[in-house]
């Protein structure tokens, strides 16, 4: 899936997460100035992140912040 620009005018190379076994995963997309996401093998919609925002989510993940149990 293609069509996806960074803020510098790039194209974008989407990468989907080793445990993925489903089309049930998200993918992201690492700009300069930004991180994008969207649901896996699909054009949108898409989410945008600056770096400082996804590290903090990575960080919140990381602890178990977010897990569903």
């Amino acid at each position: 899936m293609g069509g996806c620009m960074a803020s510098d005018g790039e194209q974008i190379v989407w990468r989907i997460g080793s445990f993925c076994d489903t089309a049930a995963c998200v993918e992201i997309g690492i700009g300069p100035d930004e991180v994008l996401v969207r649901r896996a093998r699909s054009e949108s919609p898409v989410v945008m992140f600056t770096h400082e925002e996804w590290s903090a989510f990575l960080r919140s993940a990381r602890a178990g912040e977010f897990d569903l149990s």
